[in-house]
């Protein structure tokens, strides 16, 4: 993950998409369906739901200026996002280790440094909104973390389901606790890369 300090040189389009040519695919997985969108430089936004429609509606709600379509297996660079989507997929599943996966995603450093941080919580662990303001030295940014937390665009990917209360209570996902609760029993239930 690139981690400028000038938000509009983290990504390759600017502000809602602009200039983004985005294609997504959409797996199955153990949490429902998984869509996983991309650039040409990388992935710049997973979600999980019930319903394609609706994390279809997401990523045009995400990215409201950008051109998105549905991934062509045909294209060369179409055929990664499927293959992004299906590697995520796995993982979810408890198949394998997370995939080191290129990104293209925008933020404040301020974000790319609790990203980084929760990209640092190893598998089957968690952190609290507290103790990820204090390793990123911001210790009275508490509420900050969890609004940069629920910005992630690309859940699973940077894993904001490992940042937790500090009285140890799950807090919100986006895409509901339930999904939240499932991710982390199963990643502690793999050993550890």
């Amino acid at each position: 993950m690139r981690t400028e300090s000038n938000s509009s040189q983290n990504a390759s389009y600017g502000p809602g998409g602009a200039g983004a040519a985005i294609a997504y695919a959409i797996a199955d997985s153990a949490l429902g369906r998984l869509l996983v969108a991309g650039t040409r430089r990388g992935i710049c936004f997973a979600a999980m739901g019930e319903a394609d429609s609706t994390l279809v509606a997401e990523l045009h709600g995400d990215y409201p200026r950008a051109t998105i379509r549905v991934a062509d297996p045909n294209r060369r660079e179409d055929a990664r996002v499927g293959r992004w989507a299906n590697a995520l997929a796995d993982y979810v599943a408890g198949r394998g280790k997370m995939p080191s996966l290129p990104m293209d995603i925008r933020g404040t450093p301020f974000q790319f440094a609790v990203w980084e941080q929760l990209r640092a919580i190893p598998p089957g662990e968690t952190r609290s909104y507290s103790e990820i303001a204090r390793r990123i030295g911001r210790p009275r940014a508490i509420r900050a973390v969890g609004t940069a937390n629920g910005a992630n665009p690309v859940s699973i990917v940077i894993p904001c389901h490992r940042a937790i209360r500090a009285s140890g209570h799950l807090g919100g996902y986006r895409w509901g606790l339930d999904r939240k609760r499932k991710l982390l029993e199963m990643e502690s239930q793999k050993p550890n890369p």
